[in-house]
C-alpha cells in the first residue's frame, strides 16, 4: 500500500483508526463487566424489591434529562412490551415533557421541578421511582426522588462517576457506573434496565417469594 493509502482523508495514519475502534470496544466490555460483577447482589435485591412493588399494583415511573430522557422512555417500554413472548405487561411510564431542553439547567439547579410536580399528581405509594443522572447532581432529579420518598415510592437511582447527590441521598438503590465516559455509562445503564426487567419477571415465576 502507498503512504497515501496508509492515510485517513483526514491525514492521520489508518493505524490510528483501528486503535481508537479496539479501545473503544476494550471499554465497552471493561466498564459493564465492572460494574456487574461488584454490583450483583444489590442488581438482585432492588429486582426483588421492584416484583414487590408490582406485585402489589404498582407502577414504574421513569425519568431523566437530556439524552437520559431516552432511557426513561425505553426502561417504560421495555416494561409495558414484553420482548419475550409469555411474559406479562407490567405498568410503566415516563414523565419525559420537555426533559430534552434541560439537561444543562437542572445540574446548576435551574429549570422547572417538572417531574416533582408530575409524580406529586400521578404517583401512589407502592409505585417505583426510576431517576437517571449522568451525574447525580441534577436538582430536578434529586427533587422528585425527594418527593418520592414522602409518598413512600421504592427509589432507584442511575448514574454515573462518583455517583454525586445521589449517593448521599438515601435511595433505596443507587446503581453508579465508576466511570466518566457517558457512551460507556448510557451502554451499561442500557443493560442493567434490561437485568432489572428480566430478573423481575424470573421473581413473578417463583411463587412465595413476593408477598
Amino acid at each position: 500500500m502507498t503512504q497515501a493509502g496508509n492515510l485517513l482523508p483526514n491525514g492521520h495514519p489508518r493505524g490510528d483508526l483501528s486503535a481508537l475502534v479496539a479501545a473503544r470496544f476494550e471499554r465497552s466490555i471493561e466498564i459493564p463487566e465492572t460494574f456487574f460483577t461488584a454490583e450483583a447482589d444489590r442488581i438482585a435485591q432492588a429486582c426483588l424489591a421492584m416484583a414487590d412493588r408490582f406485585h402489589r399494583g404498582g407502577r414504574l415511573i421513569a425519568f431523566g434529562n437530556g439524552a437520559w430522557a431516552s432511557d426513561a422512555q425505553h426502561v417504560s417500554v421495555e416494561f409495558v412490551h414484553p420482548v419475550i413472548v409469555g411474559k406479562r405487561a407490567l405498568p410503566a411510564l415516563a414523565l419525559t415533557n420537555g426533559s430534552a431542553l434541560l439537561g444543562g439547567a437542572n445540574r446548576s439547579g435551574q429549570g422547572g421541578m417538572q417531574f416533582a410536580r408530575q409524580l406529586t399528581m400521578l404517583a401512589r405509594a407502592q409505585d417505583i421511582a426510576m431517576g437517571f443522572s449522568l451525574h447525580g447532581d441534577d436538582a430536578n432529579i434529586l427533587e422528585a426522588l425527594a418527593v418520592a420518598k414522602e409518598m413512600g415510592l421504592l427509589r432507584v437511582g442511575l448514574t454515573s462517576g462518583d455517583g454525586g447527590t445521589f449517593t448521599q441521598s438515601g435511595l433505596d438503590f443507587c446503581f453508579c457506573v465508576g466511570s466518566d465516559d457517558p457512551l460507556a455509562v448510557q451502554e451499561t445503564h442500557e443493560t442493567l434496565y434490561h437485568v432489572l426487567w428480566e430478573l423481575v419477571h424470573i421473581f413473578f415465576e417463583h411463587e412465595g417469594l413476593l408477598s
